[in-house]
């Protein structure tokens, strides 16, 4: 190639990649990417696992296809935070090997080195996840899935997996999967809470590595739509007593369709769980939050995070460059609602790191619509927004773009019932189910009301009457959203209006 061709030639090479740059958004400003939420850099994610607190750094291992946007052989991704809210990107914490794809699972600080991986006075964090072997399912195997263990020894930052692995060998069950580990003092030895297939699995063990197995619960329990998966057990306090809460993901079969996170109060002895309910309860009733668990490692405190999507649509939303989020975290107590005993959820605290001063505003009157920016100022996304009623009202809140697209989030006191509507919030072509209206009921029985909205550009979280009430919801406007408009027709009063902004995450 002669000079002058070579030069032309390298020129529109240049050329067309500054055009390819100038047109291409800026990471973490790509449209719909939440600004409050945790998401991958790029390509697929689902289930939250492997998370762990140590030496003051939250760690997030979750699902991943680093080679697409749409579910694939599956590794463990890791991200790290001191305050749970602003997140840095790790390197890639398992890879696939020969006995399959890194499924869910969980990691915990084996402070007393049982697994005797220590060395040097250096505290092991030992994951336990679910080796998938495509193979042998694709082979018509029932024995495809099996639990094996990987170990740190500097703080997260590269992984040895176990030499024997599996630990656990599957013993004919063809959903076997999901490991969450916890260390059960009484008894001086580790509980792996297992899904499988449509009930839960108690094994015990004294060093991680062999496994005995205790009990079973679920066949005749809660919500069998479709499989069990990602369960969690742990402790919450009830005026000084201690409750058992067994997490169990499920899906399909959630109470707004696909997948959702049920969850089962009563005892546990260190070998069989007993519910003290026979209802099926669910800690989020939007169909927005799945896989959802709880960090290890936290002491007392139950911090709760979910994958902010539904496996009826998560392949196909219309994202480009990464698909995906997760929910916001959130803390998890208990509450007395008449005469149950509920889980209430609130967003963590550390949010208000990134929110600006709240703008108040006393004694709305809804007796005709209200744009909200006639009472704050200019509205924005992200943003928190608190209402507080002294008296139970019909209520509805639309958050809309110029363009007539709008989600609909409110109270209907005839059904008792929140819900939330987006039927017209933009796209959702993707999905024959996605534009629905989705409900949830009302636990509270006092005559006052309140209601908190974390809005992100295409995400809401209600969290209604001190958490007693959940629902998560996606959307996808074809031009952001804009406005939030009240309303009712009721008469309804705000007591008190909390306009909250927040600054970006990834800033």
């Amino acid at each position: 190639m002669n000079k002058k061709r070579s030069f032309f030639v390298t020129a529109i090479f240049i050329s067309a990649v500054l055009v390819q740059t100038s047109n291409a958004q800026p990471l973490y400003r790509e449209m719909y990417r939440p600004q409050v939420h945790f998401s991958p850099k790029e390509k697929w994610m689902n289930d939250p696992n492997g998370m762990v607190y140590h030496n003051g750094v939250y760690h997030l291992f979750y699902q991943h296809y680093p080679d697409s946007t749409v579910w694939g052989p599956m590794h463990w991704a890791h991200a790290t935070s001191r305050d749970l809210v602003h997140w840095q990107h790790e390197p890639i914490a398992l890879y696939p090997d020969s006995l399959g794809y890194i499924f869910s699972g969980s990691a915990v600080v084996d402070v007393n080195n049982t697994s005797g991986f220590g060395k040097d006075g250096k505290v092991p964090m030992v994951a336990i996840f679910t080796h998938h072997d495509p193979k042998g399912e694709k082979n018509g195997s029932d024995v495809f899935q099996n639990q094996s263990i990987a170990y740190s020894l500097d703080e997260g930052k590269t992984w040895t997996k176990y030499a024997g692995n599996p630990v656990l060998k599957n013993p004919g069950i063809r959903d076997f999967r999901d490991p969450k580990v916890s260390w059960y003092e009484d008894g001086k030895k580790w509980i792996m809470t297992l899904a499988t297939l449509d009930h839960i699995t108690f094994y015990s063990s004294k060093d991680l590595k062999g496994w005995v197995k205790e009990s079973e619960f679920g066949k005749e329990a809660g919500a069998h739509g479709g499989v069990w998966e990602c369960p969690d057990l742990f402790t919450l306090d009830d005026n000084g007593k201690k409750v058992w809460v067994l997490i169990v993901n499920l899906n399909p079969g959630g109470p707004n369709g696909g997948s959702a996170t049920q969850y089962f109060l009563g005892n546990f002895d260190g070998k069989t769980f007993t519910a003290s309910h026979a209802d099926t309860r669910w800690l989020d009733y939007g169909p927005d939050e799945y896989a959802g668990i709880t960090w290890a490692n936290t002491g007392n405190r139950k911090i709760f995070l979910g994958w902010m999507s539904n496996w009826q649509y998560a392949n196909v939303v219309p994202t480009k460059t990464w698909r995906n989020a997760m929910t916001i975290p959130r803390d998890l107590k208990l509450k007395h609602a008449g005469d149950k005993i509920i889980i209430a959820s609130q967003p963590v605290p550390e949010l208000s790191a990134i929110q600006s001063k709240p703008i108040v505003v006393q004694n709305v009157n809804v007796t005709r619509p209200v744009d909200l920016a006639s009472k704050t100022g200019k509205i924005t996304f992200p943003c928190r927004l608190n209402l507080a009623l002294v008296e139970v009202k019909d209520l509805s809140l639309a958050i809309a773009n110029d363009a007539g697209e709008e989600v609909v989030i409110g109270y209907d006191k005839k059904q008792n019932q929140y819900f939330i509507d987006r039927s017209r919030s933009g796209r959702s072509d993707f999905q024959k189910d996605f534009a629905s209206r989705h409900i949830a009921p009302r636990f509270s029985d006092k005559g006052k009301m309140d209601l908190s909205l974390v809005i992100d550009v295409s995400s809401v979280e209600l969290f209604a009457d001190d958490g007693s009430t959940v629902m998560t919801e996606i959307f996808f406007p074809n031009k952001p959203y804009s406005k939030i408009r009240l309303q009712s027709t009721d008469n309804a009063v705000i007591k008190k209006l909390e306009y909250i902004s927040f600054k970006s995450i990834w800033k």
